[in-house]
C-alpha cells in the first residue's frame, strides 16, 4: 500500500497518540523545530501562517528535534512553555523526535524519501525544514531551513484551492 501522511501516528507533547488521519483533507505544513537554534525566530512567521490559514484547512505541526547541535535539550514540557511563552505558538507542538538515523520517527523517513533534499540526499540538514502536504495526504514540496516561512504562502494558498 502506498503510503501518505494519514498512514502514520505520533504523539504529542503528553505522551498521547495522534491519528494523522484526524488532518485528512487538510494542507499539513511538518516542520523540525528548536529553541536554541539560529533559526527558531521563525516560530513567529509559522504562527502567522497558522493564523492566516487555519480557518481555510491548515495546520503546521512542529516536531522538536534534538539533533542538530543539541538545540532542543528540554523536556517535552518545558519545550511547550517556551513555544507558548516566547512564540504565543498556538499550532501543535508535537513530542520530542529524531528525524536522522536509526531512530528517525517513521513519519520523517516516509518525508525524506518523498521529497529528497539538495543532489537527493534524504538526511534533513538542520531544524526548521519544512515539509508542505497537501489535502490528500502527499508531500508537495520540501523548503530548506533557511526558507522564511511567509515564502510558503503562495504554495499554501494553491493547496487550499485544490
Amino acid at each position: 500500500m502506498k503510503q501518505n501522511l494519514y498512514s502514520f501516528e505520533i504523539k504529542d507533547a503528553k505522551g498521547q497518540v495522534v491519528q494523522l488521519n484526524s488532518f485528512s483533507g487538510k494542507a499539513v505544513l511538518i516542520v523540525n523545530v528548536a529553541s536554541k537554534c539560529g533559526y527558531t525566530p521563525q516560530y513567529t512567521g509559522l504562527e502567522a501562517l497558522y493564523q492566516k490559514y487555519k480557518d481555510q484547512g491548515f495546520v503546521i505541526l512542529g516536531f522538536p528535534c534534538n539533533q542538530f547541535g543539541g538545540q532542543e535539550p528540554g523536556t517535552d514540557q518545558e519545550v511547550q512553555q517556551f513555544c507558548s511563552l516566547t512564540y504565543n505558538v498556538q499550532f501543535p507542538v508535537m513530542g520530542k523526535i529524531n528525524v536522522n538515523g536509526d531512530e528517525s520517527a517513521p513519519l520523517y523517513t516516509w518525508l525524506k524519501s518523498s521529497a529528497p533534499g539538495i543532489l537527493g540526499t534524504e538526511a534533513i540538514k538542520w531544524n526548521f525544514t519544512k515539509f508542505l502536504i497537501d489535502k490528500s495526504g502527499n508531500v508537495f514540496k520540501r523548503y530548506a531551513p533557511q526558507t522564511e516561512p511567509s515564502e510558503l504562502s503562495q504554495d499554501i494558498e494553491t493547496l487550499l484551492k485544490n
